[in-house]
């Protein structure tokens, strides 16, 4: 029997209606934790390029599942079905598929989460079992599959990406979206029109499509903007950011800097 949060996440998700999440690069369950009780729908994990090796992730789902409300979510190393399974069969409620670049690549990660004889995902349930049940057609209903969009070849094949049968949603990675369209580096204000062009660009098709769109921000204030132009759901980054942020503002104060 799956977990119903996994289940109406999933129901959510798919019917394209409004999500928060937190980002987690931190290898640190117990901060985890202590976010996934603020309220958030889901907890992201980032094994591409947080500091959270095999154990951090499966330590940091279970942490996200004691917390009792949100869905943990994994951004995995690679579009590679062993790097997708792991997440899954660690508990994960879905994935986030970095460097989608064509349909065929969406395709080759929506199968990575699917079992036979849908896709092929190996049957291996260690821990995910406890969470989306051991049938099959039960897990493939309550996992998501989510493919970034952050390429030159990504942008360029976006209708054909979020035409791909089975692929539940679409992920704005800005940083590397930005870059995509001809940036210096993150953030290029030179840029800024391409860059805002290009998020129209991928919200537009996935609502064409009949599928989520999500993009990672800085802020809850940017989360709050781009969940009005209509993205369908928005994370929030990261607990290592924040952590500097809050130590260097309540340091800025204890010295009486008003600058």
């Amino acid at each position: 029997m799956s977990d119903p949060r996994f289940t109406s996440f999933a129901r959510a998700l798919r019917a394209r209606e409004r999500r928060l999440g937190y980002w987690v690069v931190l290898d640190s369950p117990v901060s985890t934790e202590r976010v996934a009780r603020a309220g958030w729908d889901y907890v992201a994990l980032d094994a591409q390029h947080g500091l959270l090796g095999y154990s951090g992730v499966l330590a940091g789902l279970t942490a996200v599942d004691a917390a009792g409300g949100p869905v943990g979510l994994v951004r995995v190393e690679a579009n590679d079905p062993t790097y997708i399974g792991k997440a899954l069969d660690a508990g994960a409620g879905g994935v986030i598929v970095p460097l989608v670049d064509d349909a065929e690549g969406a395709a080759a990660a929506v199968a990575a989460t699917r079992y036979p004889p849908v896709g092929r995902r190996s049957y291996g349930p260690m821990r995910s079992g406890l969470r989306v049940g051991p049938v099959p057609a039960e897990a493939d209903a309550a996992v998501v599959v989510l493919a970034m969009i952050e390429t030159p070849s990504g942008l360029a094949n976006i209708a054909e990406i979020c035409a791909t049968p089975g692929l539940d949603g679409v992920y704005v990675g800005p940083s590397d979206l930005c870059i995509a369209v001809g940036g210096a580096f993150p953030g290029d204000p030179a840029v800024a029109e391409r860059f805002e062009a290009a998020l129209v660009t991928v919200r537009e098709t996935a609502a064409a499509a009949g599928i989520a769109a999500g993009i990672h921000t800085p802020s809850g204030a940017q989360a709050a903007r781009r969940l009005a132009e209509g993205y369908t759901f928005a994370t929030v980054a990261s607990d290592l950011v924040h952590l500097e942020q809050a130590a260097a503002n309540h340091l800025k104060e204890a010295r009486g800097d008003n600058s």
